[in-house]
């Protein structure tokens, strides 16, 4: 199935590529999400004539991602939760309890855009974390977790 890509998406291709997925991919994500069309003459024509709209909103949506990431340059969280004598803590700090921190501080963030590589933390100590806030555009903020009196 041969689709038109309307926005940028991970590891398949940029605004208006002409890219080959499977037909399941396509039909229950791609398309019903308003990531693609599906690759024929009229949506190549319709895609034509809207190309430029499509290009000035993603320039749009980039410039947003890179002010916000300006925003979270230098910046360090810090998360107190309950901890054994070791370091260990009861329970774990994970993708929500980063995003509200980072809310509470100030920030606009969501959840789904914290990347926790090696799966949330269950240590007191100090993280580095990646924040996907648009295709290609990723800033790092340091999280803090320190023992709760």
């Amino acid at each position: 199935m041969e689709v038109i890509l309307l926005k940028n998406v991970a590891n398949l291709g940029v605004l208006g590529d002409k890219v080959k997925v499977r037909p399941g991919y396509g039909r229950n994500y791609l398309v019903p999400g308003g990531f693609a069309v599906l690759a024929n003459a009229a949506n190549l024509e319709a895609f034509e004539a809207r190309r430029a709209e499509l290009e000035r909103a993603a320039a749009e949506a980039l410039a947003a991602a890179e002010a916000r990431k300006a925003q979270f340059d230098g910046v360090s969280l810090t998360i107190a939760r309950k901890a054994g004598d070791e370091g260990r803590l009861f329970g774990s700090v994970g993708t929500t309890d980063i995003a509200t921190a980072a809310v509470e501080a100030g920030f606009t963030l969501d959840k789904s855009e914290v990347r926790l590589s090696e799966g949330p933390f269950r240590a007191v100590g100090e993280y580095e974390v990646t924040l996907h806030l648009y295709a290609d555009v990723d800033a790092r903020i340091k999280i803090d977790i320190v023992p709760a009196n």
